[in-house]
């Protein structure tokens, strides 16, 4: 009886962790399509302010703001459908294990060091 519910447990973390990663993905792709329409409108004005409005006329300066808007946009897009495939939630699991196995390899140094230096037999005797 007790197997089943770590069984059940085991398997609502699972499921409790692919939901996690799910809405982080959501949230991620409604950000992306978010500046997407705000890049989109924000091109639009950027060309009203230069070409209607009158603004800086002798220049075409919308050209530039928009190719760097554009490429800051094309970034965004990368990091979200190229990067997380790379680097994704089982990138960091081997990531942090690494660190963790590094971590405890340290300790077993210190604690050698520490055996050989102060050795447990020297300590439980006292001396008078």
């Amino acid at each position: 009886m007790f197997k089943k519910d770590k069984k059940q447990s085991e398997v609502n973390l699972e499921q409790h962790d692919l939901l996690e990663t799910a809405q982080a993905r959501i949230k991620q792709k409604k950000r992306l399509y978010e500046h997407f329409v705000l890049f989109l409108i924000g091109s639009v004005f950027l060309i009203l302010i230069n070409k209607i409005l009158k603004f800086g006329v002798e220049y075409d300066w919308f050209i530039w703001a928009i190719t760097i808007w554009g490429f800051l946009f094309a970034i965004h897009v990368f990091n979200v459908f190229v990067t997380q495939k790379f680097m994704g939630k089982d990138w960091e699991r081997q990531q942090r294990e690494k660190l963790v196995l590094k971590q405890k390899q340290k300790i077993a140094e210190i604690q050698k060091e520490i055996e050989t230096d102060f050795p447990l037999s020297k300590i439980n005797k006292k001396e008078i």
